[in-house]
């Protein structure tokens, strides 16, 4: 199989998965039966914050004094749409991923989303 936009998505999408967990497809935790793919549509939409890189959070401090990372509401929902595009756009199979008009209307629709 040659070169196509396709594959171009391929890799589009597993970008976006790396810079959400700030981790590679070819990190020790990877390997034939655990990929960087799977691992994020493994933990969305509930887990997300269990692979979301913590340099995306914003530390606070509890009533107690512990610092913690948290992540508001709303930029949950925007990190949870984030990572959809990248599964969808690394989905295995070439005709399953999101045309790349798809992926730019996504992202403005995050974007409009953080603006508020």
């Amino acid at each position: 199989m040659g070169v196509s936009p396709k594959g171009d998505i391929y890799s589009y999408g597993i970008l976006l998965l790396e810079m959400l967990t700030g981790m590679r497809p070819t990190d020790n935790k990877f390997g034939e039966s655990l990929s960087l793919h799977k691992f994020c549509q493994m933990a969305i939409p509930e887990g997300i914050t269990e692979i979301v890189d913590s340099r995306l959070l914003v530390p606070t401090t509890t009533e107690e004094g512990t610092r913690v990372r948290v992540m508001e509401r709303n930029i949950r929902e925007c990190l949870v749409s984030f990572a959809r595009i990248g599964l969808t756009c690394s989905a295995e199979l070439p005709v399953q991923r999101i045309s790349i008009k798809d992926v730019i209307v996504e992202l403005h629709l995050i974007k409009k989303k953080l603006a508020r």
